[in-house]
């Protein structure tokens, strides 16, 4: 599974964004597919295994036993602050905080919106993200830097079509 999702993004961040050889993009690819399918191997192994050491101990499953088998497998597996591990935890944050504000509202401590809060996240999303590149740049993840970087400075040059096809950052002069 880890393969599957990363490799396609590895592939074209590594095209879009890396300098360097073909075969040092390649390593930096299968590099990326490799750790995080290793990580989501030992993760699971990490969490199904506890688990079941925690209901065989206690005689049944219940709900706190998810959680600390993944505070564990999260410790030991995604402890380490690095490209990788820090999108994968990027990536949970964002849909955990969607998922608990549905649970609030499904268990009555938030009020059902009269209309749908969507655009006004979407809003206050963006206009933070914006902020921050423009004013506190290096506060940013390094691949999100390099996608707006590309999206909000290098689109402020353009040398013809090929640019907006291709890629609009050369070094060669034209």
């Amino acid at each position: 599974y880890g393969a599957k999702i990363r490799a396609p993004h590895a592939l074209v961040m590594t095209f879009l964004f890396k300098s360097g050889s073909l075969r040092e993009k390649l390593k930096s690819i299968a590099q990326a597919t490799y750790t995080h399918s290793r990580n989501l191997a030992y993760f699971v192994f990490t969490y199904k295994g506890l688990m079941a050491l925690q209901s065989r101990l206690q005689g049944k499953k219940i709900p706190f036993h998810s959680f600390f088998a993944a505070c564990i497998g999260g410790w030991l597996v995604f402890g380490e602050n690095n490209p990788i591990n820090s999108q994968i935890i990027m990536y949970l944050l964002s849909r955990i905080l969607f998922g608990l504000s549905r649970l609030a509202v499904e268990k009555g401590y938030v009020p059902q919106p009269k209309q749908d809060p969507f655009p006004l996240v979407a809003a206050l999303i963006w206009g933070t993200v914006l902020w921050l590149f423009e004013y506190h740049r290096q506060t940013l993840q390094p691949s999100l830097q390099s996608s707006m970087t590309y999206l909000y400075d290098d689109s402020n040059v353009w040398h013809d079509i090929s640019d907006f096809l291709i890629y609009n950052k050369r070094t060669d002069s034209k």
